[in-house]
């Protein structure tokens, strides 16, 4: 049979232990919801970016179908953001 100090001492390091993952899980909960939103921002300012960069080859691919066969038009690249 076990020593019931020492089933108490595992239990209460255990329990310590779980209460230190528990506040990490929180902060990091606290750091995410933070962020979120600044996220889903950059998601829809990349894909109206994305589309405006799109438009012109529309037209040009339009331009270039109704002309004689020219050199193919390159593909526009999104603005980098520093």
């Amino acid at each position: 049979m076990k020593d019931i100090h020492e089933v108490l001492r595992h239990k209460q390091a255990r329990y310590a232990q779980l209460a230190k993952q528990i506040e990490a899980l929180q902060q990091a909960a606290e750091k995410l919801r933070e962020v979120a939103p600044l996220l889903t921002e950059n998601d829809e300012d990349d894909s109206v970016v994305l589309a405006e960069a799109d438009e012109p080859n529309t037209m040009a691919k339009a331009a270039s179908a109704n002309s004689a066969p020219a050199a193919p038009a390159k593909r526009g690249t999104a603005p980098r953001w520093p």
